[in-house]
């Protein structure tokens, strides 16, 4: 079993990504668990305060050191965590090869950055991986965190019905998935590819091949270089 512990400003924007569809029946098989904490439990300040403006001026306000520490030192007493991931854009790119990583570990944890940015000194001491999904910038980390542990949990045995779904899927080998087709094999005229239709299992599978390579360099010419 895998567990997922994510601290949040506003915890409650997550709870609809995991009620429903793959993420719900894992944590239903007990498969994984998946904790979401208030950061606001964790101040120290009588209004719950978790941000303040930034040292030296500028723009927008910062998720303060101290609540999220006492959060993550509170959390470390019970549980001892593979990973402590923050989700800010200004990071790495989340990919296939690192939710596979991820996939085999037992205990992580996600802190969603929030407003300007989280307290530098956070970055600099308490994390061990920063994460963004994209070259964007999104209200807080929330979302990114649901997408990071969708494509974390679908990996994990079980999760999915047919266990080699997840294997097929784009990036598992830097190519884009193939099309693919299901009935009718005829709709208004517009047929599927014969050879799909044929039962020869090595040619349908040569077919794949060379439509993942041949979308892939229309598409992502990027990862034919990897």
């Amino acid at each position: 079993m895998i567990r997922i512990d994510i601290l949040s400003a506003t915890p409650e924007l997550l709870e609809s990504p995991f009620s429903g569809s793959i993420l719900r029946r894992a944590i239903e098989k007990n498969i994984v668990e998946v904790y979401f904490h208030n950061l606001r439990d964790y101040s120290t300040d009588k209004h719950n305060k978790i941000d303040d403006y930034q040292f030296g001026g500028g723009s927008g306000m910062v998720l303060m050191i101290e609540p999220i520490d006492n959060c993550i030192q509170e959390l470390k007493k019970s549980n001892n965590y593979d990973e402590v991931i923050l989700m800010t854009p200004d990071a790495k790119l989340l990919d296939q090869k690192i939710s596979n990583k991820l996939s085999t570990l037992k205990n992580i944890m996600i802190i969603c950055g929030h407003y300007k940015g989280v307290d530098q000194r956070v970055r600099d001491n308490l994390i061990t991986m920063e994460l963004s999904i994209g070259d964007y910038v999104l209200s807080g980390g929330e979302l990114p965190a649901a997408v990071l542990c969708d494509s974390i949990i679908r990996l994990i045995p079980g999760v999915l019905n047919n266990e080699t779904s997840a294997l097929t899927d784009s990036f598992q080998d830097n190519l884009l998935a193939p099309p693919v087709y299901t009935r009718p094999a005829n709709y208004n005229n517009i047929k599927v590819p014969d050879l799909l239709l044929s039962g020869n299992k090595s040619k349908i599978e040569d077919w794949r091949e060379k439509k993942s390579i041949e979308k892939t360099k229309k598409v992502r010419p990027g990862l034919l270089k990897k």
